[in-house]
């Protein structure tokens, strides 16, 4: 079922070349010889541009959310500028309230194109939009590259406008993230999100994943519903909602609960409440070191800006301190900036020739140049209603790791996902 995409940089030349947001020269990740696992035969070294050294030649446009929404996404944009300039690296931003203004967000995506230079098109997220935006961006420039990371539209249609779509494995991570919890002595866990959210497949899935996995290891299973940080509460609302009820829901559920909320805006609040009242949190919903802890904790990381390494030991140390070992975890290298820094690195290797677009392989090489100690795994993703396996839609995680003294990784990355799994819904 699963296609391996563990990446432990044994090769030196990329890790001395490369660091985590660094500001070095071009990608130390080498050829795959052309190879290809598939796809839509769109691009294939991507025109006239492919198979030689053509820096300076082509443009390449990243669209992320606004720091308020999700920095990492936005971060990795910026360090993935930083590393090639700003001459060759566009980037822009969506609205925040990308749901109301849905023309506005196409309009942004689709004005890349107007760039006669342009080569690439990064959005992550794939909020929706993205795929109406794709398919403008094709009708007159098909020579585009058009990738989409962590789509929020429906996995088979935003596959069928982009050339590639990358997002978190729903599948898998639904199930390991309660194994998880179960592991670290959770009895009960409980899923925050709201009805717009609930609508995604992806989210729709994974909670349907992990409902199951709890009754597999013997744990309480509960649902709690929050305000869209989209609505009229706005962000403030929200985040408001979680602060004021996280204490109720500890005294409802116990101190042995873990949690997990599906929105980024939820996830500093709910960190903040249950490092005070008691409780897990395995991971977020795009793990990073950076994704809630830093306000949560009251961290200052300017001087670790850009080194996940150092970001995770400062976040670590401060959890030990507070007396909160053992039950806060994340993904070592944030995955909203890697994804953003990572899938444009792989364009620009397939602009350069180096490699197919739907290369797993290739992927999670580019994935590595940004977090260079990460263990991926991973696997096409699989339709639960037709049975069918796309062939540019990739689903990737990365392992788990557990702040303490010390602190672990859970060897996710190497965990056999039991088949019926795959067929929840």
């Amino acid at each position: 079922m699963k296609k391996r995409i563990s990446m432990l940089l044994a090769c030196a030349m990329m890790l001395a070349l490369v660091s985590c947001g660094g500001n070095g020269g071009s990608a130390g990740n080498g050829s795959n010889g052309g190879s290809s696992n598939g796809g839509s035969g769109t691009v294939s070294g991507s025109g006239s541009n492919a198979g030689g050294d053509t820096a300076g030649e082509y443009h390449i446009g990243i669209i992320t959310g606004s720091v308020s929404q999700s920095e990492d996404d936005r971060r990795g944009a910026e360090a993935f500028q930083a590393k090639y300039g700003e001459d060759m690296v566009k980037l822009d931003i969506y609205p925040d309230n990308f749901t109301e203004e849905l023309e506005t967000t196409i309009q942004k995506i689709v004005n890349m194109s107007d760039d006669p230079l342009m080569k690439a098109i990064i959005v992550n997220q794939s909020v929706p939009g993205t795929t109406e935006a794709f398919r403008k961006v094709k009708e007159t420039r098909p020579d585009i590259i058009c990738i989409a990371g962590e789509a929020h539209e429906d996995l088979p249609e935003i596959g069928s406008a982009a050339d590639l779509v990358c997002n978190n494995d729903f599948v898998s991570r639904g199930y390991l993230i309660i194994r998880t919890a179960h592991e670290l002595g959770a009895d009960a866990f409980v899923h925050i999100s709201f009805p717009r959210h609930m609508a995604y497949e992806t989210m729709s899935r994974r909670v349907a994943v992990m409902r199951e996995a709890c009754k597999e290891f013997g744990m309480e299973f509960h649902l709690e519903t929050a305000p869209d940080p989209t609505s009229d509460v706005g962000i403030p609302g929200a985040q408001a909602y979680i602060i004021e009820n996280v204490p109720v829901w500890v005294d409802k559920y116990g101190e042995k609960a873990a949690y997990f909320c599906t929105n980024d805006a939820h996830t500093e609040p709910l960190l903040k409440q249950l490092v005070e009242y008691g409780g897990y949190f395995i991971e977020a919903d795009l793990p990073s070191p950076l994704m809630g802890y830093p306000g949560a904790l009251g961290l200052d990381l300017t001087e670790e800006a850009g080194d996940f390494e150092k970001i995770l030991a400062k976040v670590e140390s401060t959890l030990v301190e507070k007396g909160a070992a053992d039950r806060f975890g994340t993904w070592a290298y944030s995955y909203g900036y890697t994804l953003s820094a990572g899938l444009a690195e792989h364009a620009k290797n397939v602009i350069d020739g180096k490699c197919e677009i739907t290369d797993m392989d290739a992927v999670a090489e580019a994935l590595n140049v940004y977090s260079p100690n990460a263990q991926w795994n991973g696997a096409g993703y699989t339709n639960a209603t037709t049975g069918v396996k796309s062939d540019n839609v990739f689903l990737i995680y990365q392992d788990t790791y557990i702040m303490g003294d010390p602190g672990h990784f859970m060897g996710n990355a190497d965990v056999e996902i039991p088949e019926k799994y795959y067929t929840v819904s």
